[in-house]
């Protein structure tokens, strides 16, 4: 008799089943998923580890998360990020000065040059080119499709 490192429920065995017959489902979501399925049929840790090409270990870690918390693993937590530090007020100014004239020798903005001014009229400590690009991506300021003059 083979053992059963993870029990499902019926509603459990069909939701998986239903989740991996969809098609579009990312690699990690879907090994996850079909371990605890293999697991039910009796297959031990080392033979789902060699079928999904992940570590024995790795394995085991998701029939624990199982137990303890069902379905909730297939899905890893929202994670936070690095905190951005520089407030909505900041942003309004940064993207304003990205909507104005560039400044005279130049025919449009570019990132670092927002940047660099951006901290030069101390609207914040510091400020990255990415970060600046990141800004302006969210007010739809496309420096590439919308020709509001700023580019890379």
């Amino acid at each position: 008799m083979t053992k059963k490192h993870v029990e499902l429920t019926p509603e459990q065995h069909l939701y998986l089943t239903e989740l991996l017959s969809k098609g579009t489902l990312p690699v990690k979501t879907m090994k996850r998923a079909t371990a605890p399925l293999e697991l039910h049929q009796g297959k031990t840790f080392g033979a789902v580890a060699q079928m999904l090409s992940v570590d024995y270990q790795t394995v085991s870690t998701w029939a624990g998360k199982y137990k303890t918390g069902k379905l909730a693993f297939l899905n890893d937590k929202p994670r936070s990020g690095r905190p951005l530090e520089i407030d909505g007020n900041q942003q309004a100014k940064l993207t304003a000065l990205a909507c104005s004239s560039p400044p005279e020798g130049r025919s449009q903005w570019s990132l670092r040059l927002l940047a660099s001014k951006a901290v030069e009229l101390e609207y914040c400590s510091h400020l990255s080119h990415n970060q600046a690009g990141v800004i302006l991506k969210k007010t739809n300021l496309n420096p590439i499709l919308s020709g509001n003059g700023v580019s890379e």
